[in-house]
């Protein structure tokens, strides 16, 4: 079967870059951010809640951690739950001891589902960000507009409704977005994505409802794609996450505030015998002085104040 003429062209295909949703620029031209305290570095953990359907239809990709097996796929779909029943207890005893605070990237199929969740991170004055309806339901390009604001809606929504807070943050289920999704998302009154990584700092996003900012989520440092993805070791983790640590730290001391992004998945890093790994790489890094653990709104707001 041949490709139609047109599958390579889209409206943007022109020297320079194929999109108008930002200025490109430099980091190290940029001016110098100062976090609160005089801190170098912003310390933002994001632990992700999600549910992947039993029913999965892995459509048009398989998220990241997605169901494997044909349906009913009991093997991987009680793995996965076993981080929001036992593995999301052990971040938090481990961020409890060291006095950190998160962002929790959260699907709305987990608020409605596990409540009890809510309550904990909002009796620890943690942030929520919406992180899509459930796993199974991706933002991609072919998707009709009215069918992605309806599941933006949905989560942000859901996630509002249920744990009373403001809801600021968004990450898309696989950070997969269609051409639409900044738009809705900024229409639905979010602040900040988490799916663009090409930075290690905010960057103003343009959308058909105003600005939004992108903030510097990780890909690679992620306790997934580091021991399940690339089957590295623990020791690896940790390795990667001070060795990632240490180089912003000793940046921010040369050009300004830097942020330490780091995702985590319950049912990954909250095994037993991995645990310790994460309490060893966050204690590296609070044993260091100006490190400011933040929510994502706290840094955006810093952030922008000076922008």
């Amino acid at each position: 079967m041949s490709l139609p003429d047109d599958y390579l062209k889209y409206p943007k295909r022109r020297h320079g870059m194929d999109h108008d949703r930002y200025d490109w620029s430099m980091l190290v031209k940029r001016r110098k951010i100062v976090w609160p305290g005089d801190a170098r570095v912003a310390l933002w953990i994001v632990p992700a809640l999600t549910w992947y359907p039993l029913d999965s239809k892995g459509k048009p990709f398989r998220a990241p951690g997605a169901l494997l097996n044909p349906y009913p796929d009991y093997r991987h779909y009680t793995h996965r739950d076993y981080g929001n029943r036992v593995g999301i207890f052990r971040i938090m005893k481990v961020m409890d001891d060291l006095g950190l605070k998160a962002s929790v990237a959260m699907n709305a199929a987990v608020a409605t589902r596990y409540p009890a969740l809510i309550e904990e991170i909002n009796a620890r004055a943690w942030e929520i960000i919406a992180h899509g309806v459930d796993m199974d339901k991706l933002h991609y390009g072919g998707l009709a507009p009215d069918a992605e604001r309806a599941l933006v809606q949905e989560a942000v929504g859901t996630l509002r409704q249920r744990s009373g807070q403001k809801i600021t943050g968004w990450l898309s289920p696989g950070k997969s977005e269609s051409g639409n999704t900044l738009d809705l998302l900024a229409e639905a009154g979010i602040a900040y994505v988490c799916d663009w990584i090409n930075d290690d700092m905010p960057y103003g996003v343009r959308t058909s409802h105003g600005g939004i900012h992108a903030l510097p989520h990780p890909y690679e440092l992620d306790d997934y794609t580091i021991l399940i993805q690339n089957h590295h070791s623990e020791a690896d983790f940790v390795q990667q996450v001070i060795d990632q640590f240490d180089a912003l730290y000793a940046e921010a001391g040369q050009q300004g505030g830097r942020i330490m992004a780091l995702g985590l998945n319950p049912w990954v890093i909250g095994c037993p015998y991995r645990i310790k790994y994460l309490r060893q790489a966050l204690t590296h890094i609070v044993s260091h002085k100006g490190v400011w653990s933040a929510t994502g709104a706290e840094i955006l707001a810093a952030f922008r104040g000076q922008e």
